[in-house]
C-alpha cells in the first residue's frame, strides 16, 4: 500500500500497487513481512500533519523472517524472526547519538516516512535497526509491541512515575492499552485513571475491563489529584485537562507525533504554576525498543488484537481515526 497523495483518509489515498521487491545492501536484511501494525503516525502521513517522503510504502511495526542478506551483514541470519520500529536510521556521530538520544539525531529517519516500510509484502532494513522477536509472542501479538508499546515504555520513563503514584492516561488505544500492562507489572501499588472521548465508549469498556481503578470522559475530575499523565489523544483539549488534574509537580507527558487541533486556551497559574510541567516524546531509541521487548517477554504483555487484511489498510485507519475498535489494529500480510 503506498502514499503517493495526502488525502483525507476518507478518500482512500493508499493505493494497492505492484512494485519491486527491493535488494539488501551493505547491512541490510530482505523481510518477508508477516505482520505490520496500525498507527496514528501512519494517518497524520496521509492527511498530512507529517510529511513523508513521497511515494513511500508506510508503516512502522514489522514482524517478518530474514530471507535475504546483504553482503555486510554479521549479526542476523536467514530465517530469523525479527521486528522494525519506528527508528529506521540515526547518524551515529552527532552529540546526540553520542549521549544515546538518537532519537533527537537531526538525520533520523522514521520507518514507513523517511524509508518504506511494512505495509508491503518484503521490506529492507540495517541489521542495527532490527530486534528479534521474544518466542513469547506471535507474529500478531509482536507487531503493536514495536511502536504503541515501545513508545509507551518510552513515554512512561519520561514520568518520572514511582510505585504508589496516580496516573491518568488520556485516550486508551494501542499504547495506552499496552502501558496500562506495563504500569501494573513495574507499579503494582499505583493507581492508573483512564480517561476517553466519551463515557462507555469502546476504550472506556476495555479500561473497565482491565481493571481501570477509575475510568471517566475527558473534562471530568477524577477521584484524586494526578501525580503524572500519559496523553495519546489527537486533539488539543485533553492537554489542558491532564495539566488542571496534576498535582503540584505533576509531569504530563505527550506521546504522539502531531495534533489534529490546537492546544488553546492554557493559563499559566491554572495550569503550570506549582511546578507542572508538559514534555514531549520524540521518536524512539534502539535501546527503548530492546528494553521494552525484553519486560514485555517477561510479564507478559498481550495486546488486544483486530486484524485487517493489506488492501483493507484505507478502512483500517478510518476506523482508527474514528475509534471504531479497541486495542491494536494490525496488518495480516503473509
Amino acid at each position: 500500500m503506498v502514499i503517493r497523495r495526502i488525502a483525507p483518509i476518507e478518500e482512500n489515498p493508499l493505493s494497492y500497487e505492484e512494485v519491486q521487491t527491493p535488494e539488501p545492501r551493505g547491512k541490510e536484511v530482505l523481510i518477508r513481512v508477516h505482520t505490520c501494525g496500525i498507527c496514528r503516525t501512519e494517518l497524520d502521513e496521509v492527511e498530512g500533519r507529517l510529511q513523508p517522503k513521497m511515494p513511500v510504502i508506510p508503516g512502522h511495526q514489522v514482524v517478518g523472517r530474514v530471507i535475504e542478506t546483504g553482503p555486510n551483514v554479521e549479526r542476523l541470519v536467514v530465517g530469523d524472526r525479527i521486528g522494525v520500529a519506528w527508528i529506521y536510521y540515526s547518524c551515529g556521530v552527532c552529540r546526540f547519538c553520542k549521549r544515546g538520544l538518537e532519537n533527537l539525531c537531526e538525520k533520523f529517519m522514521g520507518t514507513g516516512c523517511d524509508a518504506d516500510g511494512g505495509y508491503a509484502e518484503y521490506m529492507v532494513v540495517d541489521e542495527d535497526y532490527a530486534y528479534r522477536i521474544p518466542e513469547v509472542f506471535s507474529d500478531v501479538e509482536a507487531a503493536p509491541l514495536l511502536c504503541a508499546g515501545a513508545i509507551g515504555y518510552r513515554a512512561l520513563k519520561l514520568t518520572g512515575m514511582e510505585d504508589g503514584d496516580t496516573i491518568g492516561l488520556y485516550g486508551f488505544g494501542s499504547s495506552a492499552h499496552i502501558v496500562f500492562q506495563l504500569i501494573r507489572h513495574l507499579y503494582p501499588n499505583s493507581k492508573i485513571y483512564v480517561f476517553t472521548r466519551r463515557r462507555g465508549d469502546a476504550p472506556g469498556e476495555l479500561a473497565s475491563k482491565m481493571g481501570a481503578d477509575w475510568v471517566g470522559e475527558t473534562g471530568d475530575t477524577p477521584p484524586s489529584k494526578l501525580n503524572c499523565a500519559i496523553d495519546t489523544t489527537p486533539t488539543g483539549m485533553p492537554v489542558k485537562e491532564a495539566l488542571r488534574n496534576l498535582e503540584r509537580g505533576g509531569r504530563l507527558v505527550m506521546n504522539l507525533i502531531r495534533k489534529e487541533t490546537p492546544i488553546t486556551d492554557l493559563d499559566y497559574m491554572q495550569h503550570l504554576w506549582w511546578e507542572r510541567e508538559i514534555k514531549s516524546v520524540a521518536n524512539i531509541t534502539r535501546r527503548d525498543v530492546a528494553e521494552f521487548l525484553d519486560i514485555a517477554a517477561r510479564v507478559p504483555i498481550k495486546p488486544e488484537i483486530v486484524e485487517f487484511r493489506l488492501r483493507e489498510a484505507n478502512e483500517a485507519l478510518r476506523m482508527l481515526k474514528y475509534g471504531r475498535y479497541r486495542g491494536s489494529g494490525v496488518l495480516i500480510i503473509k
